[in-house]
C-alpha cells in the first residue's frame, strides 16, 4: 500500500513538471508594458512649429494683444462684398475656413517699425488646406477695387487689392492700400501651405497709421517668412 501511494506522488509530481514546462514554452511570462504616449492634438503641433524670438534674431516675438484686435473672432466679421471675406481674414489675423486649429504670433523689430503677424492653421484633410488656399487666391483679383470689412465699432475700408510676387514658390500673396486721415498706406499679405498648414503672414505699420502724418509701406521681411517656413519642413 505505501509502494502505491509513493509510486501515485512521483506520476503526480511528474506530471506537474511537465505541465509547468508546456506552460512556460506556450505561454512567456508577461511584462509590464509601458504606457502609450498621448496622441498630439493639432493645437500642441502647432504651437510647436510656430516661430519663437530665437527663431528670430533682432525681433520680438509674442501673442498680438486683444485689445488692438479688429475682430476676436471671424463670426463678427461682415464685408460687403462677401467674396472678398478671406482677404479681410487674411489682413486681420484670422484663419481662413474652418481648421482644426489656429494660432497667432507678432513679430516686431522695434518701436516705430511695422509688425508681421503670421497666422498657422491646421486643416483635415489635406484637400481642405488646398481649397481654402485657392479660394483666397479667387478673391484677389475679385477685389482690385477694395472692399469693406466691419466688425462691431471698428470698420476698414481697403482702398485696393493687387496681386504680387510672393516671396516662396506656391504663394498668394497681394498688397492693398488703405487711406486714414488723408494718408495712404500700403499692408502686405502672403500665405504660404505646408501639407495640411496654411501659414498667413500679414504687415502693417501700425505706429505710421496712428500717427496719420507720413505713408507707410508695411513690405514682409524675407527673413520672417523664411525662418517661419522652415520650422514647418
Amino acid at each position: 500500500m505505501k509502494r502505491v501511494t509513493l509510486a501515485a506522488v512521483s506520476l503526480l509530481a511528474l506530471a506537474s513538471a511537465l505541465t509547468a514546462c508546456s506552460g512556460s514554452d506556450d505561454a512567456p511570462a508577461s511584462s509590464p508594458s509601458a504606457p502609450k504616449a498621448k496622441p498630439v492634438t493639432p493645437a500642441q503641433r502647432l504651437a510647436k512649429v510656430m516661430v519663437e524670438k530665437d527663431d528670430l534674431p533682432g525681433y520680438n516675438v509674442s501673442e498680438p494683444e486683444a485689445q488692438y484686435a479688429f475682430a476676436k473672432s471671424s463670426d463678427e466679421v461682415t464685408v460687403d462684398k462677401p467674396g472678398c471675406t478671406p482677404l479681410a481674414y487674411a489682413m486681420n489675423q484670422l484663419p481662413l475656413g474652418e481648421p482644426q486649429a489656429d494660432l497667432t504670433r507678432s513679430a516686431v523689430a522695434g518701436y516705430g517699425e511695422a509688425t508681421t503677424n503670421i497666422t498657422l492653421a491646421s486643416y483635415e484633410p489635406t484637400a481642405k488646406a488646398e481649397s481654402t488656399l485657392a479660394g483666397l487666391a479667387k478673391a484677389v483679383p475679385q477685389c482690385g477695387d477694395g472692399f469693406t470689412a466691419k466688425a462691431g465699432k471698428n470698420t476698414t475700408v481697403y482702398d485696393s487689392v493687387t496681386a504680387e510676387k510672393g516671396t516662396t514658390t506656391g504663394a498668394v500673396a497681394f498688397r492693398s492700400t488703405m487711406t486714414f486721415q488723408g494718408v495712404t498706406h500700403t499692408l502686405h499679405t502672403e500665405a504660404v501651405r505646408h501639407g495640411d498648414v496654411l501659414a498667413i503672414y500679414f504687415s502693417v505699420n501700425g505706429f505710421a497709421i496712428a500717427d496719420s502724418i507720413r505713408p507707410s509701406d508695411a513690405k514682409l521681411p524675407a527673413n520672417i517668412v523664411k525662418a517661419q517656413n522652415a520650422k514647418l519642413g
